[in-house]
């Protein structure tokens, strides 16, 4: 094949692939005033700790968040159009989490927890469903991008507490939720990767007064802090 018509069926090509990815999928879609989706992503838990500086057994204790387990959420969407850049957001979801905290003493003499724990380290499971509303804010649209900043809050309830574990946290909390996005056009529906950062209000330490059944030598785990409230990055994948 002579080059010139080699050359000629490249270029021809390679301008059918720009008119291709220059091509607007969807131009009316966000005109709709109501529309449904659904969410799947990963988390990471974790917690803001107040120690109690209380002095126990003769040692002082503190805690921090270690080992951050990512896990797993679900959810679906419900988008009410206010105006032309600004939406509100119903988005229940489902999250599977752990929290971990490693306890250190001013001593540094080995802490001694009972026989089934690990020592110095307490796991907390986390089964929340999480109902949130947000107000979605939109850049116009270039092409068949859209990126847009998102604000929101709501309260949850973790099904997943385990009362035989050293550290036990309270059930109800309120939160606030912000983060980023952008919406990415098909020609099938909007892929829309998204980054929030929860902070939780409530203090979700169970005090051991309020623990049945609690050995003596794990109650350090809990009198040890003064404070918990959840923390939890998501990063998720929207379907619209």
């Amino acid at each position: 094949m002579p080059t010139k018509k080699l050359l000629l069926i490249v270029l021809c090509l390679a301008s059918s692939l720009n008119v291709l990815h220059a091509q607007m999928h969807n131009p009316y879609v966000d005109d709709k005033r109501v529309h449904f989706g659904f969410s799947l992503g990963v988390n990471m838990m974790s917690y803001g700790v107040t120690d109690s500086q209380d002095t126990i057994n003769g040692e002082v204790y503190h805690a921090r968040v270690s080992n951050l387990m990512p896990g797993f959420s679900v959810g679906f969407i419900t988008d009410l159009r206010l105006t032309r850049h600004l939406n509100l957001r119903f988005c229940p979801a489902l999250h599977f989490g752990q929290k971990t905290l490693t306890y250190k003493n001013e001593s540094g003499n080995p802490i001694r927890g009972s026989v089934d724990t690990h020592r110095n380290k307490a796991d907390v499971l986390s089964l929340p469903i999480a109902i949130p509303f947000y107000l979605k804010w939109s850049a116009e649209r270039e092409m068949n991008y859209r990126p847009y900043l998102i604000f929101g809050g709501g309260f949850h309830y973790d099904f997943g507490g385990q009362k035989e574990r050293p550290l036990y946290q309270k059930k109800i909390d309120y939160f606030v939720d912000f983060g980023f996005g952008c919406d990415i056009y098909t020609g099938w529906f909007k892929f829309c990767p998204e980054i929030k950062y929860q902070i939780g209000f409530a203090n979700m330490l169970t005090p051991v007064d309020e623990r049945v059944n609690l050995p003596k030598q794990d109650e350090f785990y809990t009198r040890a802090l003064r404070r918990l409230t959840d923390q939890m990055l998501t990063i998720t994948f929207n379907f619209e």
